[in-house]
């Protein structure tokens, strides 16, 4: 037998065709690409059996439409581009603001005006952190754990640069807005898509997702934002980490994020600062780096400002030190040689090699997608209609109350359209994950259609995913056939009655497996019970025949005793005097 022909008896054994064509049009492009599957492990075979399919159908991509964003506001490095000189007007705005709030208070549920917004969702600024994302390909390939953990931390710093000129907050996104956005890497020719829903209103929870199979790395988390008054200062915390993992290593870095701080509100200068101590560790590896964002003392001066200092350890040693700022250079000194030198540094000419973001043709954008959704009050806010931002920014929030109402009245649960939640854990997981590594022998292309990102391959691959919970029938969606995107609990409506019949069989040995484990366990307990019964008894035995406990320490022998051994003491004294 042939390639080809092996491949084609192979699948037809796993009965998952749909028709008599898909299998014809299977056989001719078996036969075009002539890649031998009989090269596979046993091991590859085996897993086969439990994991999805995708017909390998050749059909065209159906992608979105991506077109490259217009250049961006940077920022300039320093306390001068995050400070705001508040008008008189805005003064008594947030003297109006102040009368609702008290020290303490979370103000997640208060309508902040519209002046201090930056017009854009916080879905969108939580992509600023990949416009390097080329440090995580350089990183993937990297074949020395500390390098590669010194190439991690060097990308997380490479987010903090870019910020907005004065003291902005971006919009408070509404539940299931939406953003996608990618970036294209010249040098692999690869691309990394970037996904983010808002999946909780209260408490306020956005989830994102970040994938380049190609380069060897994705990305997820969920971050719960908070903010709490201070009287003079008030910090938006970022509760929540990231998960970045390796797919050829296996290696997941977990990192969480510093809390952004305002102070000068009521008196003096309003500035914007970030704080806290985050970290970023690797359980495989045993490497770990902690840096801490500092803020500026009372009496600090021009240089304290943005200020870090960080460790990368391995166990509990010290291997590097980093000293610097966050918006401009840090240096690194090793603690073995003594030797520092620039570690990180945004210069013109590292901003001129940004990565290009693309983001969705607004024709194809879906209502509840960022820039289409908050279109009027970015309109109104770039046109300086303060007024105009304020109405429409209420519009949006007063919809969401409204349906939010009419779902607790017909008692419905949101449901989010791209990440599930992990009722164990809490974490947020991308619904449409596929952390497989890239095989180039067998993945042709990475790409993303309706916020689902998959993958163009030759043949039928077995799909890799977080775990998902079980979904209704009813929100299920079909696939189109010829692309690696795993599609959760759907399941194959073509299956055999031998394929049927495998499955109850599997189901009733596992089935035996677990009454034969009860039994063993039930047998251990009663042995255990044996045990306890002997030790009771046997104290009980050994309290009984103990002699009675004689009270007196001293009794009349003893002191006579005592009286006997100082009269000898006396008189061997006495005889060698």
């Amino acid at each position: 037998l042939n390639d080809s022909e092996i491949e084609r008896q192979h699948f037809k054994d796993q009965d998952m065709y749909s028709d008599k064509s898909d299998k014809e049009n299977d056989h001719e492009e078996s036969d075009n690409d002539g890649l031998g599957k009989s090269e596979e492990s046993d091991s590859d075979t085996s897993e086969r059996q439990d994991d999805s399919y995708v017909d390998p159908e050749p059909i065209d991509i159906k992608e979105t439409t991506y077109l490259e964003q217009s250049p961006e506001e940077l920022g300039e490095a320093g306390e001068a581009s995050q400070t705001e000189v508040v008008s008189e007007e805005n003064k008594s705005l947030i003297w109006t603001l102040l009368k609702q709030v008290r020290p303490g208070m979370d103000l997640s549920k208060v309508v902040l005006p519209t002046f201090i917004l930056e017009p854009r969702s916080f879905l969108d600024k939580l992509s600023d952190y990949y416009y390097h994302a080329d440090f995580l390909s350089e990183a993937a390939l990297e074949e020395n754990a500390y390098n590669r953990m010194k190439k991690v931390v060097k990308w997380y710093l490479s987010g903090f640069y870019k910020k907005p000129k004065g003291l902005k907050k971006p919009y408070n996104p509404i539940l299931g807005e939406t953003f996608r956005c990618m970036w294209i890497h010249p040098r692999t020719n690869s691309k990394t898509f970037y996904i983010a829903e808002q999946v909780s209103h209260h408490p306020p929870i956005s989830a994102f997702y970040v994938s380049n199979r190609k380069d060897g790395f994705c990305l997820s988390g969920s971050i719960l934002a908070k903010s709490k008054f201070y009287g003079n200062s008030l910090s938006a915390i970022l509760d929540g980490e990231g998960r970045l993992t390796f797919l050829n290593r296996g290696e997941d870095y977990v990192m969480t994020m510093p809390y952004a701080h305002c102070k000068g509100i009521l008196y003096g200068t309003m500035t914007l600062e970030l704080g806290g101590t985050v970290n970023i560790t690797c359980e495989k590896t045993g490497y770990s780096a902690a840096i801490e964002f500092k803020l500026k003392p009372f009496l600090g001066n021009n240089d304290s400002v943005n200020q870090i200092s960080g460790k990368i350890k391995l166990g509990k040693e010290v291997l590097a030190i980093l000293e610097g700022h966050w918006d401009s250079e840090v240096t690194i000194s090793d603690k073995k040689t003594d030797v520092s030198e620039t570690f990180w540094n945004p210069t013109s000419d590292i901003k001129q090699r940004r990565l290009p973001r693309y983001t969705v043709k607004f024709e194809e954008q879906d209502d509840f997608e960022s820039e289409k959704l908050w279109l009027q009050v970015t309109r109104a806010i770039n046109n300086k209609d303060q007024t105009e931002a304020t109405q429409e920014k209420y519009i949006l929030e007063e919809a969401q109350r409204r349906s939010a109402k009419e779902r607790k009245l017909k008692g419905e649960e949101w449901m989010c359209k791209l990440f599930d939640p992990d009722s164990v854990t809490g974490e947020w997981h991308y619904k449409y994950a596929d952390t497989r590594p890239w095989d180039s022998l067998n993945d042709m292309i990475q790409f993303e259609k309706d916020g689902i990102i998959q993958t163009k391959v030759r043949h039928r691959t077995p799909m890799v995913s977080v775990p998902k919970i079980k979904r209704k029938p009813a929100s299920q969606k079909k696939e189109e056939c010829g692309f690696s995107s795993p599609e959760p609990d759907n399941q194959d409506s073509s299956g055999s009655e031998a394929q049927l019949l495998k499955h109850n069989t599997r189901i009733r040995k596992k089935g035996a497996d677990l009454g034969e484990l009860q039994i063993a366990i039930e047998s251990i307990k009663e042995t255990q019970e044996d045990i306890k019964r002997d030790i009771m008894a046997l104290r009980n035995r050994v309290s009984s025949h103990s002699p009675p406990v004689d009270y007196h320490f001293l009794q009349f022998k003893h002191f006579v005793f005592i009286l006997l051994m100082v009269v000898l003491q006396l008189i061997i004294n006495f005889l060698f005097k």
